[in-house]
Formats: C-alpha cells, sequence, structure tokens
C-alpha cells in the first residue's frame, strides 16, 4: 500500500499538468475558430484536422502512455510486497518453533542448577549473591507505581519469599521507609495544632476526603501548651515518655490529639476508600512549586496536590551574644518548642544545680514557675533573668506585674529584673552570663525563651507575600495566600476587622484559624472574624485568659476583687472538665450577658490584693483588649465587648457583666 500511495504521488501531477494542458488548448481554439466558446471544445475535437488537431493527438498519446506504465509499475509494486510479505510471515513462524523447541529442552537443563540453588542456600558464602537479584526490583517498582501499581506487585512478593526464610531482618526493614503518596488531594505542610484543625474540619465537611500532613518531627499531631504547663507538675517519673499528665481538676489525658490508630498510614492514602488522614513524620517540605501544585521534600520526594495548607508554625529565637558564644555554650542552651526540648530539659534538669531562664513573657515565666515548684524537693536554683521590671512586663499593667513577680519569686524562683545580657561564656563547665550593668551570673544550664520567629521558609519557592512588620504570610480574610493555598497559626499574618493586621502566637488561635482554613480548603468562603483568647497559668493558683491587643504600653483600667477557693486555674478545669480551656472556650458564644447586682467597691478597697479582676486595654476609648484575671469561662463576655468596639463610659459598670463580686 505504500508503494501504490508513492506511486500515485508520482503520476498526479503529470496528470494534473496533461489536463491543464487539454483546457489552455480547448480555450485557444475557441477564441480562434468560434464565436461561441462554449461550442467551441465540440467542433474543435470533432474536425481533427483543423486549428490544434496535432496537439490533441499528442495529449492522448500521452495519457494512453502514462496509463499503461502507471499499471506496470502497480502491477510490479504489489507483486513485490505480496513476496516480502511471505516472507516476514515464514520468517515469525521459523521463531515460534524455535523458541517451542528451547522451552521444551529447558527442564532437562535446569533441574541440575535448581539442585545446585538449593544446596547454595545452606552455604553462606552465596547469600551475597540473592541479593543483587533481588535489588533491581524495588527500582521499577518505584518508577513504574504511579502508572502501573499492580505489575511489579508479583516480582516484589517472589523477592520477599525466600528472604523471609533466608533474611528476616531486611523484610522487616523494608516497610520501615513509608511509601510517600505522588499525590493527595488535602496537603496540610506542618505538623501542630493548626494542621490536625484543619484535617478534622476538612474531614467533618468532606468525609471521604484524603488528607496528607508533612511535618519535620518524628511525632504525631499534638498540643504544645503542656509542655510547660502541667507536664512539669506530673508525679509520674516516666511522664517523659508517656506524655501523659493530669490537669488542675485531676482527670489525665495524652498530650496527643489523637492516639495512632485514628490515622492510616500514608502508603495506604491513595487507595483508602473511605479517605483518612495519614501523617508523614520526618519529612520537611523545601520547596512550593505554586504553578504545578506540587512540593517537593528533603529527599526530593515530590507530592502533587489540589489544595494545601501551610501551617508551619514558628521557630524559637536565640540571643545573639549566645549565638556567638561558639558551639560549646550552644549545647548548655535549650531553646524550648517541641517534645524533644521538653524531654532534654526535664533530663538536665534533675542533673544540674543551677538552671537560668532569659525571658519574662509567656513561655519563660511558665517554665520558671514549673521548675521553681520542683526545686523544692530537688534543690535545683532556678533564676529567671528578663530586661523588663516585672514578670510579663510587656503584657500587663506595672503594678499587676510587680505583684506577679512575687507569685513566681514565691514559686522558689530568683528574679533578676531589668537584665540585659552583654556576653555568655564557658568557664570551668559553668556559663557566666555578663550582664550590661556589670553583675555577673554563673549557672549550668541556659533557657532562651525570648519570642518566636514565625517559620516562612517557603515564602522565597512559593512566591508568597511575608508581610514586613508582623512576620508571617500576609493572607485575605479567608486566610488565602492564593487561589488553592491558605495558611493558618502562627505563620498566618491576617486582617482584624476590628484591631488592624495581626500575627496571634497562641493555642486558640491556632485551632481557630486551623478549622476556618479546613473549612474554607472545602468551599466554605467564611471569614475570619473570631476573636481568639490565650491563657497562661503560673501554677495552679494564679491563671489568667487574655483576648485582643493586651499591651502594658497602652492605656488600662483595672477593676478587681477579692478572690476565693474557686478563682484558681484548678477550680476553673474541675468547672470546664478539660485543662486547654479555649476547647470550652471557642465553642462558646456571648449571649445577653446579665450584670451582676452586687456593687463594685472602691477601686483601692484592695489595694494589695490583686486575686481577681478584669483589666481593660484601651486604644481612643475604645476597648481593644481584655485580660480575665483569675476570671474563668467568660471569654464570650470579653469577645462581644471588643467586637463592639463601643466607648464605655464607666468600666467599673461594664466589669459587672464578668460577675467578679459574686462570692
Amino acid at each position: 500500500m505504500l508503494k501504490c500511495r508513492i506511486a500515485w504521488r508520482k503520476l498526479a501531477p503529470l496528470a494534473r499538468a496533461s489536463s491543464t494542458v487539454c483546457r489552455q488548448n480547448v480555450r485557444r481554439a475557441g477564441l480562434t475558430h468560434g464565436r461561441l466558446p462554449a461550442q467551441a471544445p465540440v467542433a474543435h475535437m470533432s474536425t481533427g484536422p483543423t486549428g490544434g488537431g496535432r496537439e490533441n493527438q499528442l495529449y492522448i498519446l500521452l495519457v494512453g502512455a502514462a496509463c499503461v506504465g502507471s499499471g506496470v509499475y502497480l502491477y510490479r509494486t504489489l507483486r513485490g510486497d505480496q513476496t516480502r510479505y511471505q516472507e516476514r510471515v515464514d520468517e515469525i513462524a521459523a521463531r515460534h518453533q524455535k523458541v517451542a523447541t528451547e522451552e521444551i529442552a529447558a527442564p532437562t537443563e535446569s533441574e541440575p542448577p535448581a539442585v545446585e540453588t538449593t544446596e547454595a542456600e545452606v552455604v553462606p558464602e552465596t547469600e551475597p549473591q540473592a541479593e543483587p537479584a533481588a535489588e533491581p526490583s524495588p527500582e521499577p517498582i518505584a518508577e513504574l507505581s504511579p502508572e502501573e501499581p499492580s505489575a511489579p506487585a508479583p516480582d516484589a512478593e517472589a523477592a520477599a519469599a525466600p528472604s523471609d526464610t533466608t533474611e528476616p531482618s531486611p523484610a522487616e526493614s523494608t516497610p520501615a521507609t513509608p511509601k510517600v503518596p505522588s499525590h493527595t488531594p488535602y496537603l496540610l505542610i506542618g505538623g501542630g495544632t493548626a494542621s490536625f484543625a484543619a484535617a478534622r474540619s476538612i474531614r467533618a465537611r468532606d468525609p471521604g476526603a484524603k488528607v496528607l500532613i508533612v511535618t519535620d518531627e518524628p511525632d504525631l499531631p499534638y498540643m504544645r501548651p503542656p509542655l510547660s504547663k502541667e507536664l512539669w507538675f506530673s508525679d509520674d517519673p516516666s511522664v517523659t515518655e508517656t506524655l501523659r499528665f493530669k490537669q488542675w481538676n485531676g482527670k489525665e489525658r495524652s498530650i496527643y490529639f489523637q492516639p495512632a490508630s485514628f490515622y492510616i498510614s500514608p502508603e495506604e492514602l491513595e487507595s483508602a476508600e473511605n479517605g483518612g488522614v495519614a501523617v508523614l513524620t520526618g519529612k520537611k517540605v523545601v520547596h512550593m512549586d505554586v504553578r504545578g501544585n506540587k512540593v517537593k521534600l528533603d529527599d526530593d520526594t515530590e507530592i502533587s496536590y489540589n489544595k494545601c495548607l501551610i501551617a508551619t508554625g514558628g521557630v524559637p529565637r536565640n540571643l545573639q551574644v549566645i549565638e556567638r558564644a561558639g558551639e560549646e555554650v550552644m549545647k548548655k542552651t535549650t531553646l524550648f518548642r517541641k517534645i524533644e526540648d521538653f524531654k532534654s530539659l526535664d533530663k538536665v534538669s534533675r542533673n544540674i544545680q543551677s538552671i537560668t531562664i532569659i525571658g519574662g513573657g509567656f513561655l519563660g515565666s511558665e517554665l520558671a514557675c514549673a521548675l521553681g515548684r520542683k526545686s523544692h524537693e530537688s534543690g535545683l536554683e532556678v533564676i529567671q533573668m528578663y530586661p523588663e521590671k516585672g514578670n510579663m512586663g510587656k503584657v500587663l499593667p506595672e503594678y499587676l506585674s510587680n505583684w506577679t513577680t512575687e507569685k513566681v519569686k514565691q514559686e522558689g524562683v530568683k528574679i533578676i529584673s531589668e537584665a540585659l545580657v552583654k556576653s555568655v561564656n564557658l568557664k570551668d563547665d559553668k556559663l557566666e552570663i555578663l550582664l550590661k550593668d556589670g553583675r555577673l551570673v554563673k549557672t549550668d544550664h541556659l533557657v532562651a525563651a525570648v519570642g518566636l520567629e514565625p517559620n516562612v521558609d517557603l515564602a522565597k519557592s512559593a512566591g508568597l507575600e511575608v508581610d514586613s512588620d508582623f512576620g508571617g504570610f500576609r493572607v485575605n480574610a479567608e486566610l488565602q495566600a492564593r487561589s488553592n493555598i491558605w495558611v493558618a497559626g502562627d505563620a498566618a499574618c491576617f486582617y482584624d476587622i476590628r484591631l488592624g493586621r495581626r500575627r496571634v502566637e497562641h493555642h486558640d488561635h491556632a485551632v481557630v484559624s486551623g478549622r476556618l482554613a479546613g473549612e474554607n480548603m472545602t468551599g466554605a468562603n467564611k471569614p475570619y472574624w473570631h476573636q481568639s483568647m490565650f491563657w497562661s497559668d503560673l501554677g495552679p493558683d494564679v491563671g489568667y485568659e487574655a483576648i485582643g491587643i493586651v499591651d502594658s504600653s497602652l492605656p488600662t483600667v483595672g477593676v478587681f476583687a477579692k478572690a476565693t477557693a474557686k478563682d484558681t486555674p484548678k477550680a476553673a478545669t474541675e468547672k470546664s472538665g478539660t485543662g486547654i480551656r479555649s476547647e470550652s472556650e471557642t465553642e462558646d458564644t456571648a449571649t445577653s450577658p446579665v450584670a451582676s447586682s452586687t456593687p463594685a467597691p472602691a477601686m483601692g478597697a484592695h489595694k494589695d490584693d490583686y486575686g481577681k479582676g478584669v483589666i481593660f486595654y484601651l486604644r481612643d476609648k475604645v476597648v481593644v483588649g481584655i485580660i480575665l484575671w483569675n476570671v474563668f469561662n467568660r471569654m464570650p463576655i470579653a469577645r462581644k465587648i471588643i467586637k463592639d468596639g463601643e466607648e464605655h463610659a464607666d468600666l467599673n459598670e461594664v466589669a459587672k457583666l464578668f460577675n467578679i463580686h459574686e462570692d
């Protein structure tokens, strides 16, 4: 058939040229010998001798010769094709006969080698020969698995069969490396609170959703607050292994959000009929291709996605003077953030005589109180230093900060205020901390609790905007950075319709923002209007909850009352049933609050007693932040006050809404 096409391509131009010549002759004859051009070809063709007859004869001869030549050519071509076709059929038939004869002869030849292999399995020297035969199989399996997942399976089973009897250890180590799915509909980067909240939210709205969480930590998603709170007050000597603790109300729970049985393995995610949540631990996303909807892990594995959440959290800040001090000083310094940091610090605190915490914020004060309480039994010297005048000096008004500092001292903590570190050196296996005012502090170990730096490593490769003032990924009201990328938790810099652009580093914000991001990833399109709260417990007797902008540089108005036995974190958790207070607070909404009928005492009635109360933070005479000091389960009311954004002539009357004067 190919020959026929070639012949036609060669003859077709000749035929077209001949027809063109014919038309030209007819047209010429019509113009010369007749008045009617339409009848000229008939008269011309019928009168041979008159004008152009010889040319017509030549045309007929040429067409005839071409037809005869093409016929001969076609005959020879078809004849040759038939001959070659027959030769090919004969060759294929001969090949099949040859293979059949080899298969018949194979059993007689393979029997001796079969005996040799069974004997060789007993000899240890031949074991290395069995390994190279099994090594090539994993490579094609890894390459072909996305397209042909079932084809390599028999080879894999055949390769694994002899290893069960000869070498069990390689067979056991093979499942240890999880297979990373090449694609997931929902990809959550980060294994913290925000990611877990998003995963639950996605599954609630889309029960068949397949969610993959990628975290660089070796642990499943867990809550961070107990790392600096309840875990330190546990009486269980194996708390670092079990990571279970008793809340202030005496109930026990695990630090993990869910047990391992809640999740499915990454290998099962793609084939899971009803979907599920898989966690890929110990892997870090190092590159993000936004246009291609895929990410690259630190082992060069690529995962594509439909929708992605960035919840990378943050990394603890360190002081430059400590970083410049050298590796030996860094070995004796803890940057507290993860489970492994808790385990390490707990172990260190049991084997040293002195420990110093730099930082007077939430984390530093909580760790100081926790270690100070333990020091009553162990004799550990606990020192806390910070540049402010008192504990929580950047958050609390000065009078309340000073009162809190005294409470921290009662826990067994030595306070060094207005301390600016000039240098840190290691001498005689002791750390020497030289302050700018000349004071020298010697200690065995150092804890730097000086804030958190949002993790925005993916911003460059992803082309996402980072806020220059607050840090973190800039997102819109729906926590969206791009059309299919959301950000939640500590790494999100969002716009608050009441308080302006903010970035919040607290557990409740991680819960609520993660939950909302998960809803929006499934099409909810909801704006982030929630005013997140945060809390801190300085032991079981002093605690507070806060909302909005709480900055000691703002004007404040405090209304206090005498505390009772029920005005403690311990009593609050007994009532709510949970040690993580935001889990109950974020579900509540403020209804019409009923003010207390008890008259408020004069502001000076309890001059030095700040057992419980409400502190209002003002900006342009409007309440922008509220701290509930040993006042619990009233956060919906505080949230509503900030949401209303109204000026209040008498904040004593507003404080009655919290019923702080009731016994």
